[in-house]
């Protein structure tokens, strides 16, 4: 099952995390000092919100699955739309470590489809971590996946 993916970027951890629990009715699943991430059932969606010195707002939207072929699935349908696809397999990003596909729509949004494999105690690939605008396929790396 497909779960929506969006991640904000925000210049108050704190002020945010109070903000949303109120709106989703929900503490978030995961707190870091930099991070935090509701996975909500009602809406179906993974929230995420980070801290980390890039412009404030939507950092990148995305879809998460639970499987391979989900995940290829949504491969093979980006490919049919000719989309610059950039794949990154085993990668931490997030405290996670995940398989994902990054593309970036004609508007030049990035657009982030993955399915998580684990947790990681770290932010990203030596913490080394990517803005926005740098995100997708013309810019992601496997030695550092993270976009935020």
């Amino acid at each position: 099952m497909k779960r929506f993916h969006v991640h904000v970027a925000v210049p108050d951890l704190g002020k945010s995390i109070r903000f949303y629990s109120t709106m989703f009715a929900a503490e978030p699943t995961v707190v870091k000092p930099d991070y935090a991430k509701w996975m909500l059932d009602d809406p179906r969606i993974n929230f995420a919100i980070s801290h980390r010195g890039s412009r404030s707002g939507v950092n990148h939207l995305g879809m998460q699955v639970d499987s391979d072929a989900e995940l290829e699935e949504i491969h093979q349908r980006l490919d049919a739309a000719h989309a610059n696809v950039a794949e990154e397999k085993n990668v931490a990003c997030c405290y996670a470590r995940s398989d994902k596909y990054w593309i970036t729509d004609p508007a030049g949004i990035a657009w982030e489809s993955f399915r998580s494999l684990g947790n990681v105690p770290f932010y990203g690939e030596g913490d080394d971590v990517k803005t926005a605008a740098s995100c997708g396929p013309a810019n992601a790396s496997k030695s550092s996946a993270c976009c935020a």
